[in-house]
């Protein structure tokens, strides 16, 4: 087993334990990844002023997301089919972010369901939802998830249809999958990732397959294509007065990138927005989220609660994401890199990871609580930049 220092060793592993379909799956962006890659690039760029003789003894990361209380400013990003990355992987996810006293996000393209997730935890987690052409599946699947104690609910505006992402389609990762003989002997040579798959508890869709089964209609294809066909481009603000009709508990936007619809999300009384170009994986020539965030903290910052994503692979990225006005952030790829490479033990690697180099550099940049960051951490010449972009 390589050292792991941070996050890209969790990834370089991940890419030898998994299928190359999957790994491209998790790993690649829309077209020609513009938004994905400007998403690091954009909070590589931000530098910190250092200060210097500050008491930094005592460091506060606990602070509150959505008015529940965190062990540091983080919380697991939903993502589709990590259960098949490692057996029972959104489980395995879900019992590590409990353990490190953060939230887990369940994706409605889960391979486990709500119910496998309420069995593996204890506390309260979200639930995160893509909004089909047939409402009865949102009302049936958000009453589940209130039966399961989930806490908030994320509903992701940013996927009226599917992107185009490259990788997927030659690798054949599509509805139907398409087998090539390269994909057979990928899976051949992993071994030890297969019997992770095998042993876990579903293969398929697992929230999907539960509202289909009712439709006489089972397996993982038929999931598959089901969610395929019913994307909904007709989703507007008109239905945020449904949403909140059928959901009882916070409700959030996932998926905001302009201030216009952050100021709008906040006229429209939603709880908290998410500020995400679903990872680059939508529209491609996006700007990144960590340029759009300033931008839109300053335009409803003092009327909605700002969560982040996008790029964030480090401790570092969360403190450059809370200083532009985020509360908190999640992290999608950086846990599944985690996950695929070493299971439950990688993902609590990954936030350990995360935790320390925030912890560390507070204290280099002279901040006790994360309660205090603000925009004066920030070397001035970025500062300048942002005000001007």
């Amino acid at each position: 087993m390589p050292v792991i220092t941070n996050i890209e060793d969790l990834r370089r592993l991940a890419r030898r334990k998994v299928p190359k379909a999957l790994f491209d799956y998790v790993d690649t962006g829309s077209y020609d990844e513009l938004s994905y890659r400007a998403n690091s690039a954009e909070l590589k760029a931000i530098r910190f002023r250092q200060r210097i003789l500050i008491d930094t003894g005592e460091r506060k990361l606990s602070t509150t997301m959505l008015g529940e209380k965190v062990a540091m400013p983080v919380a697991i990003a939903p993502t589709g089919l990590a259960g098949l990355l490692y057996g029972d992987g959104e489980m395995v996810a879900a019992r590590a972010a409990e353990d490190a006293g953060i939230r887990y996000c369940l994706s409605t393209m889960s391979i486990c369901s709500i119910e496998d997730i309420r069995s593996a935890t204890k506390g309260p987690f979200w639930f995160q939802l893509y909004v089909f052409r047939d409402r009865a599946f949102s009302e049936q699947i958000l009453a589940r998830a209130h039966a399961a104690g989930c806490t908030a609910l994320f509903v992701t505006v940013d996927l009226p249809m599917r992107g185009q992402r490259h990788a997927d389609l030659k690798n054949g990762l599509e509805v139907p999958p398409r087998l090539t003989p390269r994909n057979v002997f990928d899976i051949a040579t992993k071994p030890a990732w297969a019997m992770s798959v095998l042993r876990g508890k579903r293969k398929t869709f697992g929230n999907i397959a539960t509202f289909l089964h009712q439709k006489a209609q089972t397996g993982a294809l038929a999931a598959g294509r089901w969610a395929q066909e019913n994307y909904d481009p007709t989703l507007s603000w008109n239905d945020i007065a449904w949403m909140r009709k059928v959901w009882p508990g916070k409700l959030v936007l996932k998926g905001v990138l302009d201030a216009e619809d952050a100021k709008k999300a906040a006229d429209h009384g939603v709880d908290a927005i998410v500020v995400s170009n679903h990872g680059g994986r939508q529209l491609d020539g996006a700007p990144a989220t960590i340029v759009a965030l300033p931008r839109i903290a300053d335009a409803a910052g003092d009327r909605i609660e700002i969560l982040f994503d996008g790029g964030v692979r480090s401790g570092q990225d969360v403190l450059k994401a809370l200083a532009l006005g985020a509360r908190g952030c999640f992290i999608g790829r950086a846990h599944l890199y985690g996950l695929a490479a070493m299971g439950g033990a990688g993902v609590t690697k990954a936030l350990s990871l995360i935790e320390s180099e925030l912890r560390l550099s507070m204290a280099l940049t002279g901040v006790r609580d994360v309660a205090e960051v603000s925009r004066d951490i920030l070397f001035d010449d970025y500062s300048a930049r942002l005000r001007n972009v």
